[in-house]
């Protein structure tokens, strides 16, 4: 969908997820986000009379969609959820080298951030880290994992990316979380799963 194909208002949740990856929902301003979705001025308010705050949590709305895509296709493409998840990795060290490690996960950034009085933001985030964790609990089941181990590896995973992550910004290369996820993937891989099932 070209720029021009896209309502304004798709437009400037765009630009809003845009920014969060890169600067967070502070860095996040108006005037550099209106530009960015070649939105006139007023319309930020037109679509989202709550301000910044009802456009971060739409842009985190649409995040979580993307995600739930992403993993759609992923999985299809991947039926063993190791080789998705390292895929997943693959493609996010990828998108954090080639933006000299300024794009990081707009989740993670935004959750940094917030604080007790982002009630409606910190409802977003928790939807989509849930989503996320369901997937990859769903995927894990389907290898032979019981439910709980499933849900422990799952959190473990999304805990181990969110920090290597951060870690790898902070470094500027990505050895944290490759030595994270490699030594997790090792865990699994010979982590008894026909025992599980039979509890």
């Amino acid at each position: 969908m070209t720029t021009q194909t896209r309502t304004t208002r798709d437009r400037l949740v765009a630009a809003m997820a845009d920014t969060l990856q890169r600067k967070g929902l502070h860095g996040a301003g108006l005037n550099e986000l209106l530009a960015q979705a070649q939105a006139p001025k007023g319309s930020l308010y037109h679509h989202f009379p709550g301000g910044k705050t009802e456009l971060a949590v739409a842009a985190i709305e649409h995040i979580g969609r993307r995600i739930d895509g992403f993993f759609a296709q992923l999985f299809r493409e991947h039926p063993d959820p190791l080789q998705a998840m390292q895929r997943w990795l693959d493609n996010t060290l990828q998108q954090l080298e080639g933006s000299r490690f300024e794009r990081g996960c707009p989740l993670a950034t935004v959750a940094l951030e917030s604080g007790p009085e982002d009630v409606e933001i910190r409802a977003a985030l928790a939807d989509c880290f849930a989503r996320l964790r369901q997937a990859l609990t769903a995927q894990l089941q389907g290898v032979g994992f019981a439910g709980d181990s499933a849900e422990g590896f799952a959190d473990l995973f999304v805990s181990l990316y969110e920090g290597g992550l951060l870690q790898a910004r902070v470094a500027g290369n990505c050895q944290p979380l490759q030595r994270a996820s490699q030594a997790l993937f090792q865990l699994i891989r010979h982590y008894p799963r026909e025992a599980q099932n039979d509890q």
